[in-house]
């Protein structure tokens, strides 16, 4: 008989020493980001998508299930953002709400008819309606800009009553990421490691036994998508905020490739760390490499496939190995046993 017992317990607590650590990385990273020759605007880049691969993770690699349009979600979350500052008021709160809702919504109307697929069927679809997404973005000049994008989009200040924080610097507005990034870090640390996460990484060992358990296992999967476009539509809404714009490209299929790109080569099928390290690795060699020659995105290419076909667990996984990089958000790198 088949149980969720195979998988191995995960931590139960809310910060742990690789979460301190990652929090103390990105409060301290505008003091030291710029004398090694990076510049700063990198940290809320590497942040907002830090927060978006948590949530492709969530997807991808904790549950299994390929979904090649994720940037469907980051647009909607940004135009959404965008839109509420323009037609509604100017509210940093209200925009983000309006951002993870409108993401929400997409992402759960399409998980009710991409949920009950599975392998290339379920790639496909996802890849089918990110483009009704992007097409639609361009089409609807009225409401988005088309292909000029929706402009102008203000960064409304942080008020917390007796406390007023001006977003217009870039150093004031990464902090606010970063806050929001260690929070979500946390919280995806906890959904991993609760039981809800422990039933998706039973679908992506074996659909059909979670199924045979007594799981509705068409329901953790709308769940699951609903919950990563949710956290897709926080980062949009960061991004277009950032950005001060929203455009169709962020809904692209090349966006929601690179998204791809920075999970596996990160080892976010392996761990719980491996997205970050994908992130961060990409947007690092992004500025290195680009300042050495302007191919560098083939250089790129070529060490993800180097990566895929001799290190498929990726950057976290290789660091595991050498010992320099154990946790116990580890995810099950072998499938669920049998008990007799």
């Amino acid at each position: 008989m088949v149980t969720l017992s195979d998988i191995s317990r995960r931590s139960s607590q809310w910060v742990t020493p690789q979460i301190a650590f990652f929090a103390v990385f990105m409060l301290s990273m505008p003091l030291w980001i710029g004398p090694i020759g990076l510049y700063q605007y990198i940290g809320i880049e590497i942040a907002i998508w830090i927060i978006f691969a948590l949530g492709f993770n969530l997807l991808f690699g904790y549950t299994g299930l390929h979904s090649f349009g994720h940037g469907a979600y980051l647009g909607v979350g940004a135009y959404a953002f965008g839109l509420f500052q323009h037609h509604v008021g100017v509210s940093l709160v209200g925009g983000l709400l309006a951002s993870v809702v409108a993401a929400a919504v997409a992402g759960a109307l399409v998980g009710v008819f991409v949920s009950h697929r599975r392998g290339i069927y379920f790639a496909l679809l996802t890849i089918a309606f990110g483009q009704v997404f992007w097409f639609g973005a361009i089409k609807m000049h009225v409401l988005t800009g088309g292909e000029d994008g929706l402009l102008n989009i203000p960064r409304p200040p942080l008020n917390l009553g007796i406390v007023r924080f001006d977003l217009s610097s870039n150093a004031s507005l990464y902090y606010l990421i970063a806050v929001l990034t260690i929070v979500m870090v946390v919280l995806a640390w906890r959904v991993a490691n609760s039981p809800f996460g422990r039933v998706l990484q039973a679908i992506r060992q074996n659909e059909t036994r979670a199924s045979f358990i007594g799981y509705e296992v068409w329901w953790f999967k709308w769940a699951a998508f609903t919950l990563s476009a949710m956290i897709a539509g926080l980062a949009g809404g960061l991004f277009s905020m950032a950005q001060e714009s929203a455009y169709p490209d962020v809904m692209s299929l090349h966006q929601s490739g690179l998204i791809v790109m920075m999970v596996l080569v990160g080892g976010g099928l392996v761990n719980f760390w491996g997205p970050i390290l994908g992130v961060m690795l990409y947007f690092i060699a992004r500025d290195v490499l680009g300042s050495i020659t302007e191919t560098w995105l083939l250089w790129y290419g070529l060490m993800f496939v180097v990566m895929v076909m001799f290190k498929p667990e990726g950057l976290a996984g290789a660091l595991a190995n050498l010992g320099r990089l154990k946790t116990s958000a580890d995810l099950p790198a072998k499938p669920i046993k049998e008990q007799v």
